[in-house]
């Protein structure tokens, strides 16, 4: 299961919302069923940001949630996103193919 949460944030602000997002993400990761986490920002426009997870299923991100130390740490910044959908059922993936070096052998 994939989790997206878009946010608007104004320039002035971009440091402590990436200390706050990097704190939410680190308290969801205690939780079991996370996979990985990740913030970013909008190469096009810097105000919009993001910060996605992965869970094992849907059940396993709704529990983190109840969470109480969710519910102090990530809930908070998570009540300001974007209001839109954001929970997403994987449908496929493809995994990562090993990089090569310029002669085209595995690095």
């Amino acid at each position: 299961m994939l989790v997206v949460t878009r946010y608007r944030v104004p320039a002035e602000e971009a440091e402590s919302f990436v200390d706050r997002a990097r704190r939410a993400l680190e308290v969801l990761s205690e939780r079991p069923g996370w996979r990985s986490g990740h913030i970013g920002r909008a190469a096009d426009d810097p105000t919009l940001w993001v910060i996605t997870s992965r869970w094992k299923n849907v059940g396993s991100y709704r529990r983190a949630l109840s969470s109480y130390d969710v519910k102090v740490e990530a809930v908070p910044l998570l009540s300001l996103a974007v209001d839109e959908p954001s929970a997403y059922e994987l449908m496929a993936s493809v995994p990562a193919v090993a990089e090569s070096d310029d002669r085209g052998e595995p690095a």
